[in-house]
């Protein structure tokens, strides 16, 4: 992993300052690409700029997008930060468990650090984008920290692991893992198909595709185990299409 394959995505930040100190930070550490999803439309002002200060081109070239899906269209490789713990919130990563899995993951790999919004973090929805989740082990007494902050501990960890990068190599040459939009295609067909088999509780269909996000987002998918895993779901489409072709023609 290098720099210039890692994103780092805000969803909808709400200050300027905020803003500000994040590109600085990125730039503390070699990191240049900034995406934001909805943000203040003060993003750009007087503030953000104050608090960047060399770092303000980061900024001037951040690509805006209206929704994280969006974002994360063309990464393979996404980690959502998080400080709640629930039940669809499992296997988190450190930041040092995750500079480790950016350090020994390919060097063509599109990858993003997400950071929700400074109130509230990321939602459930937003972390159902991501293949694996990072929470730093803050004091129970304080436990939400600074975006700019955050976001410094992570890029430290990264940098720690990318100096010894050059002593790791990967022989086995690994496949290209699939890109987020791939994916969501996916899980959208997926979703069609085993409702349709009355495989997935109508009232709730997300509870087992999350089980499946968790699994599939661990394992690491690429565009052709995408391919294959739509080849059985549409296999499926035309197994139940047939049964119930044949459970007309007896009804009739």
């Amino acid at each position: 992993m290098t720099p210039e394959n890692l994103a780092i995505i805000l969803v909808e930040p709400q200050g300027p300052i905020n803003i500000g100190s994040v590109c600085r930070t990125m730039m503390n550490f070699g990191f240049t690409q900034l995406r934001l999803v909805n943000p203040t439309k003060h993003y750009k002002s007087l503030l953000a700029k104050k608090m960047a200060l060399s770092a303000f081109s980061v900024l001037e070239t951040a690509l805006i997008f209206n929704d994280l899906a969006s974002a994360l269209s063309d990464i393979q490789l996404a980690f959502g930060t998080t400080r709640r713990f629930g039940k669809y919130r499992k296997n988190f990563f450190t930041p040092s468990d995750a500079a480790e899995k950016l350090r020994q993951t390919n060097e063509g790999v599109s990858c993003a650090l997400v950071l929700g919004p400074e109130d509230t973090g990321l939602e459930t929805k937003d972390l159902d984008l991501c293949q694996h989740f990072i929470t730093i082990p803050t004091h129970d007494a304080y436990p939400s920290m600074n975006l700019s902050h955050a976001l410094t501990v992570l890029l430290y960890e990264i940098s720690l692991k990318s100096d010894s990068r050059e002593n790791f190599s990967d022989p086995s040459s690994p496949e290209k893992l699939a890109m987020g939009d791939e994916i969501e295609h996916m899980f959208a067909h997926m979703k069609e198909s085993l409702l349709n088999i009355d495989f997935l509780d109508k009232q709730n269909p997300e509870h087992m595709l999350r089980t499946f996000r968790r699994l599939f987002g661990a394992a690491g998918l690429t565009s052709r185990d995408v391919k294959i895993i739509r080849g059985m779901m549409s296999r499926i489409d035309w197994t139940e299409d047939q049964r119930r072709k044949i459970t007309n023609v007896h009804d009739g």
